[in-house]
């Protein structure tokens, strides 16, 4: 099923885990607004990773791609090095199959070593779908549906910290994504999906520590 085909997402939306690529289909399905791969990373993948944040502190690449350009746009960013290639050539597939999920032929695509939370209070995005993945350091924090109180978002904390402007019952429902991992999250822009975008978080980054976070959007 296209995003064109999808139905309007239910009243109490689930997050899903699948064990490989393809299963990232599952976003499609009504009744999720997430769905993460969980996956191991290579030596390889995990060795670039770190070559990368090491050598490039600063890295902030912002940039619209298509599956056929992002090669040689992400080897003009990052240098011409082998080391390297298990990393551009993971991001090359991802935008790929991120592309065919969503019917689009190009997105934007955004790579950063970063050091500090870049959205450090949860909320939702307004897109139609986020494809995010850390590959190095803490990942993507978020609440289940029916965990969270949405009149706590935003303006609704009322100045009060997430853990006690009252989003949560408790810090305990507060879930992560594993670094590595692959994650679609349904935003308020998908149709039909008003009032259910998966409410997420970048976490707190330990001192000394950096993440490499990638992350794409659709462009219809």
């Amino acid at each position: 099923m296209s995003l064109a085909q999808a139905f309007p997402i239910t009243n109490n939306p689930k997050s899903e885990f699948v064990s490989e690529l393809i299963g990232l289909a599952e976003i499609d399905r009504a009744t999720i607004n997430m769905v993460t791969w969980q996956r191991e990373q290579s030596e390889s993948l995990i060795g670039a990773t770190k070559k990368l944040s090491d050598r490039s502190p600063h890295l902030n690449v912002r940039e619209e791609v298509t599956p056929d350009s992002v090669s040689k746009a992400l080897t003009r960013h990052l240098g011409k090095t082998d080391n390297l290639e298990p990393l551009i050539n993971d991001i090359s597939e991802l935008t790929d199959a991120f592309c065919c999920l969503m019917g689009c032929d190009s997105v934007g695509l955004r790579l950063e070593v970063v050091d500090r939370a870049s959205c450090p209070r949860f909320h939702v995005d307004q897109v139609v779908c986020r494809l995010i993945t850390t590959y190095q350091g803490p990942a993507t924090q978020w609440l289940a549906h029916q965990d969270a109180d949405r009149s706590k978002l935003g303006r609704g904390n009322g100045g009060l910290p997430d853990e006690q402007s009252g989003l949560m019952t408790s810090t305990d429902q507060i879930q992560s994504i594993a670094s590595g991992d692959v994650a679609l999250l349904k935003g308020e822009g998908w149709p039909g999906n008003q009032g259910a975008g998966i409410i997420h978080r970048s976490p707190t980054i330990p001192a000394g520590e950096q993440r490499l976070v990638l992350t794409l959007d659709p462009i219809f």
